[in-house]
């Protein structure tokens, strides 16, 4: 979030302190991601699970793929200043959304505890995934993520995932 040119008065004003600030930033940013899967997945409904998956992980490189950096900060600041409370919520947001997107799918899991299970952890899958990436960035222990090659892997985990979960 911007502040440059708002006097510390008017600051004040928005936010208790600079970990409100913090806290709103991540909020925000966070919502861009959400954004990018609901947008991605849109277009979607009807389409294969394995349709689904690839489109909202593309959605969500693409997303990661502007200032990498940005985001391994982002993934570092979220830890530091999000409350429990606070995390699980947006953490259920984005399961919410997985959620809604597999049930779009032309052979969709039943909805219920299986449907919720796998929302759960394609999110899991993905967030860990990128997060990770783009920590270790952030810290110097490893260049800038390739976006694609870490969407690659979430695929990869989730769609065999999501194959034994559907299998007899």
């Amino acid at each position: 979030m911007d502040v440059a040119g708002t006097g510390l008065g008017s600051f004040y004003e928005y936010f208790a302190n600079k970990d409100d600030l913090a806290r709103v930033s991540v909020h925000l940013r966070s919502k861009t991601l959400l954004a990018a899967m609901h947008g991605a997945v849109a277009a979607q409904a009807g389409q294969t699970m394995v349709q689904i998956v690839h489109t909202i992980l593309h959605a969500l490189a693409d997303a990661h793929a502007c200032h990498p950096l940005e985001w391994g900060a982002h993934y570092a600041l979220e830890r530091q200043v999000s409350d429990p409370d606070a995390y699980a919520r947006m953490y259920e947001r984005f399961v919410s959304e997985w959620a809604s997107a597999l049930a779009r799918s032309s052979d969709a899991l039943p909805p219920g505890a299986e449907l919720d299970e796998a929302a759960r952890t394609c999110h899991t899958i993905a967030y860990g995934l990128f997060a990770h990436a783009h920590i270790r960035a952030y810290a110097g222990a490893a260049p800038a993520p390739d976006v694609r090659t870490v969407a690659r892997q979430a695929k990869l985990a989730m769609l065999g995932y999501l194959a034994q979960l559907k299998a007899p």
